[in-house]
């Protein structure tokens, strides 16, 4: 019995990610349709520029496009998105050489509801620039302008210097941008160095919809503009900082937390904070989920458990570099982080393989542990190991005790695992990986760079869901490369650079053997001949990026004539 289409339609927009229709659209013109129907999303790179008109009439009901990688003419890219007529809400043209004046104008004149744009890094960005964005896109609800590119902006003493750019963002900017923008909900102004109190104001003033607001790296940005904007934005749900509190925190500053109650997510990274500020905080009485103190200075265990006791409906905490930090005081903090699902514990180095199995223990909904340059491996294991099926994600990487042994353990512990980076940690071998590898049946993302141990990696078992290999400055060999293209069907990402064994022939056999491969990284490998790229790109359509070994360097002519078969081939 045929399923009628809306079945169809409901089962696959059950998939996660958009990679997953590829195959679907090959079964049946049916589900090419309903794929396509269904895709929301598209990234645009270099090579995907000859085929846009194409892919914008292929996928009707994009929303959000995506500028990556791309070095081609951006203005004429959004002349031909603005003609498609597609329900844009979310542009992204971040990481561009210039501002898109004319492109930006004829898509707004098209596309006026778009709801978010980012434009982050973007060279020269300035004042004017943000005044036409208001102008053409008057129904943004978020706007990213962070950390603009204005090349060396320095006075010989070492202080930024206005007069050193050709153009900058400024608070005139900033209140050009709020006056016409009345339905803003969140903005990041991080890495604008010039723009000032001032700034907050306009933007408190005019966008009463406001409820997140990133000064990352705002030179002139005070504690009292801080305290303003959190008095005066009534829905401020989320205030991204750092730097503050030098040498003293204002007391204005610290009763503004009393005002924000709706405040949720709270960052004040690479900032003097003591005892008392962490007790304010928690005596606000806030609705708070998350708390980022990365790279803090001056508070202590004190201050921390009190606040934690207050907040124990917490599920994101970042403790990076929180140095005062050990087992035992870790133990009595998981007492408080039952609803955690997020926690950076980076840098802390006191913290031993103790703290790891505690947290998987007392914090049954934990996704994600970033404990990188810990002391992972020195503790001896606790007794009692319990199983945590809610780990996805283990970022461990520059611990130099971390061993087979404990890796194994960790694995035991988080058997739905899917992303692991155990990157310089040498004590760990190709013994101590390959266990984990038929441990965890759900890993994707394999993360093992300039891992000393590993002096080759022979895969002698199926691993259909390995989408990502980063396997930078090992001693892998044709034989194992070869193996690994005919054991991971699913391989998309390879990063080989630094990887001195390896030849064309080890090559050839992941790309024959990996149909779904995107992205290979060869610099370094110089015994791989260049040769070989033109074989690569015909044998394998799905390849969009290769990067060469060092010293290649492809002609204009090449890097056209692949760029057409939609592959970008870079220099190594």
């Amino acid at each position: 019995m045929e399923l009628p289409q809306e079945c169809w339609e409901s089962i696959f927009s059950l998939l996660q990610h958009h990679r997953s229709f590829e195959p679907l659209s090959l079964v049946c013109n049916m589900f090419l349709s309903i794929t396509n129907h269904l895709r929301h999303t598209l990234t645009i790179t270099d090579p995907t520029l000859e085929s846009l008109p194409r892919l914008l009439r292929r996928f009707p009901n994009l929303r959000t496009i995506i500028f990556r990688d791309f070095h081609g003419s951006l203005d004429s890219a959004l002349s031909q998105i603005s003609q498609s007529g597609l329900p844009l809400i979310s542009l992204d043209v971040s990481n561009q050489s210039s501002f898109p004046l004319l492109g930006l104008k004829q898509l707004g004149s098209k596309l006026r509801n778009l709801k978010e744009l980012n434009c982050s890094k973007i060279v020269s960005l300035k004042d004017s620039d943000l005044i036409e964005i208001g102008n053409c896109f008057p129904f943004l609800e978020a706007v990213d302008i962070s950390y603009p590119d204005h090349g060396c902006g320095f006075s010989p003493n070492g202080s930024l210097d206005a007069r050193s750019f050709p153009g900058l963002v400024t608070a005139y900017g900033i209140l050009g941008l709020a006056s016409r923008l009345r339905r803003l909900r969140k903005i990041d102004l991080s890495g604008n160095p010039f723009i000032t109190d001032q700034a907050l104001v306009s933007l408190s003033s005019n966008c009463l919809f406001l409820t997140e607001i990133g000064i990352r790296d705002c030179d002139f940005i005070t504690q009292n503009g801080i305290a303003l904007a959190m008095r005066k934005s009534g829905n401020l749900k989320s205030i991204l900082m750092n730097g503050i509190g030098i040498p003293s925190i204002d007391l204005c500053f610290k009763d503004s937390f009393a005002y924000a109650r709706g405040l949720r997510e709270l960052e004040l990274s690479n900032s003097f904070i003591s005892d008392e500020l962490l007790c304010l905080v928690a005596e606000a009485c806030l609705p708070l989920t998350k708390l980022v103190l990365s790279r803090c200075f001056c508070y202590t265990f004190d201050g921390i458990y009190f606040l934690l006791s207050k907040y124990q409906s917490l599920t994101y905490l970042d403790l990076e570099r929180a140095n005062f930090l050990n087992d035992e005081s870790m133990m009595e903090l998981t007492k408080f982080l039952g609803n955690l699902t997020f926690t950076n514990l980076s840098l802390c180095s006191n913290l031993t393989s103790s703290t790891f199995f505690n947290l998987t223990k007392n914090c049954p909904l934990l996704s994600v542990i970033n404990m990188e340059r810990t002391n992972l491996g020195v503790e001896e294991f606790p007794t009692e190991i319990v199983v945590n099926p809610r780990v996805k994600s283990l970022y461990l990487a520059w611990n130099n005790s971390l061993n087979d042994e404990c890796i194994k353990k960790a694995a035991y512990v988080c058997p739905n695992l899917e992303v692991l980076d155990v990157t310089y940690c040498s004590c760990i071998t190709e013994k101590g990986i390959l266990g984990i590898l038929k441990s965890c049946l759900h890993i994707r993302c394999l993360e093992i760079n300039r891992c000393e141990g590993i002096k080759n990696l022979e895969i002698d078992f199926e691993l259909p869901r390995l989408e990502v290999l980063q396997a930078e400055g090992l001693g892998i060999n044709d034989e194992a490369l070869t193996l690994i293209g005919k054991r991971c069907c699913r391989l998309s990402h390879l990063n080989l650079e630094g990887c001195f064994n390896v030849t064309a022939r080890g090559v050839e056999g992941v790309v024959l053997n990996c149909k779904a491969l995107k992205e290979v990284n060869l610099r370094w490998c110089n015994n791989v001949s260049v040769h070989i790229v033109a074989w690569m790109v015909f044998s394998r359509p799905s390849l969009r990026k290769i990067t060469l070994p060092c010293g290649s360097v492809p002609t204009v002519n090449q890097r056209n004539f692949f760029l057409r078969h939609g592959c970008l081939v870079c220099k190594g």
